[in-house]
């Protein structure tokens, strides 16, 4: 841990632990089931994406790299559009995604801060950072701990097929635009299995937590 990092975490009084896992892992059902049986707060890194795109300027930065392609009528950027720019195993996929995450991950860490600071003022017992690319965008080090949510990849792309219709193709496509899961597993705290009960995961990972 360098002296930045050393610094942030030490100045905190409640621990934050990363969940990260396979896309259809099922980590954001986990770490909601985590916060109902603990006084815990979900950072939904998702999220906080999606609103860091209506910030004006970060649309401003993104029509000057990505140009009007991207943006719908109204002026919001459709991500549709900025998905098939940035995903992918081309060297254009890639440079785009650089790109992408340059102007985007340091607005959705700001506010990942913003939340952390705002659960350990109202007191609750930590803060869950539920993040896909949390490694690769360097956010471990707002964390005390990462967790691996794991899961048979027929269980995630039957998972993702119900939730956005994707086929294995697209599935094996967006995950390429990531740190490959093995190495992400071995660079985690600690693996959770959620291929059956999301309760009892739920529980494993409260253990987890409080045995820290």
């Amino acid at each position: 841990m360098n002296e930045r990092a050393a610094q942030e975490t030490t100045a905190r009084r409640i621990p934050v632990i990363g969940v990260v896992g396979g896309i259809g892992s099922g980590k954001s059902a986990v770490a909601r089931e985590v916060a109902s049986l603990a006084n815990v707060h979900v950072i939904d890194a998702d999220r906080l994406g999606h609103e860091a795109l209506l910030d004006s300027d970060v649309k401003l930065a993104l029509r000057r790299q990505f140009g009007e392609s991207i943006f719908d009528a109204t002026g919001e950027v459709h991500r549709s559009s900025l998905a098939r720019c940035v995903f992918g195993d081309s060297e254009s996929h890639r440079t785009a995604r650089h790109a992408l995450e340059q102007i985007v991950h340091p607005e959705i860490a700001r506010r990942i801060t913003t939340e952390i600071a705002q659960a350990e003022a109202v007191g609750q017992e930590a803060v869950l950072l539920d993040a896909a690319v949390l490694l690769e965008a360097g956010w471990r080090r707002l964390c005390d701990a990462v967790v691996f949510i794991d899961a048979p990849e027929e269980l995630r792309l039957q998972r993702v097929q119900q939730r956005s219709g994707w086929t294995r193709e697209e599935l094996h496509r967006r995950e390429a635009s990531q740190l490959g899961l093995t190495e992400k597993r071995r660079q985690c705290d600690a693996v959770i299995v959620n291929a059956t009960d999301v309760t009892e995961s739920g529980r494993q990972f409260i253990n987890f937590l409080r045995g820290r």
